[in-house]
This record gives structure tokens, sequence and C-alpha cells, in this order.
């Protein structure tokens, strides 16, 4: 069982930038891929960005590449979403998930997810 605990969300006005991170129980960490989802309200939980279990490869909703970066550090159990140039259609819960292997654009691909990290963005 991985356990993940996100943090670092919060209130950022629309251009700045947070960092979210994603810490996980696990000390097999690396050997699953990471991925990271958002849920706005009133809308489905989306893809935003995904790293591989090195962290070599990553993906990212076409919309948001260039302002989200991923980036995991396998010796401390964490991965990071960096959000630059944040605007108010950014405004979600933000989800970290581990995935054993699969199409990691996809949720069925994870097999253990966080609670959720709020993040707003005020225009």
């Amino acid at each position: 069982q991985v356990q993940l605990v996100e943090s670092g969300g919060g209130l950022v006005q629309a251009g700045g930038s947070l960092r979210l991170s994603c810490a996980a129980s696990e000390r097999t960490f690396s050997s699953y891929a990471m991925g990271w989802f958002r849920q706005a309200p009133g809308k489905e939980r989306d893809f935003v960005a995904a790293c591989s279990r090195s962290g070599e490869n990553t993906y990212y909703a076409d919309s948001l590449k260039g302002r989200f970066t991923i980036s995991r550090d396998n010796a401390k159990n964490t991965v990071y979403l960096q959000m630059n140039s944040l605007k108010p259609e950014d405004t979600a819960i933000y989800y970290c998930a581990a995935s054993p292997g699969g199409v990691l654009r996809k949720e069925r691909a994870y097999d253990y997810w966080g609670q959720g990290t709020q993040v707003t963005v005020s225009s």
C-alpha cells in the first residue's frame, strides 16, 4: 500500500507560481511512475502531467506544456509539480497518483491516489 500526501497548494494571484509536492510512504517509490491530475468544481478529473520511474520521461496535457513541469526525487520519495504563469482556470484540486505501469494519461493506470491539495488562482 502506497500512501501519498500532497502539499504546497494555496491561493495565488494570476501570473504567479506554486510548487506542489507529493510525498510517498513507500520505499519502492522508484518502482512507480507518477502522475498529477486535477479536478475543477463541477468537472471531471483531468490529466495534468506524468513522469517515468526515473523521471527521465515526462508527459503533459497539451494545454499545459510550457507552464507546468513535473519532476521527482527518488531519494526523497517525492514528486513535484512546478506551476508557472498560473491562470484562474487552473483553479482545482490537484491529486498525485502512483502507477505500476500503463497509459499514464489515463486514471485507470494508477493504483494509488493522494487526498488532493487545493489550488486557487485569483484574477
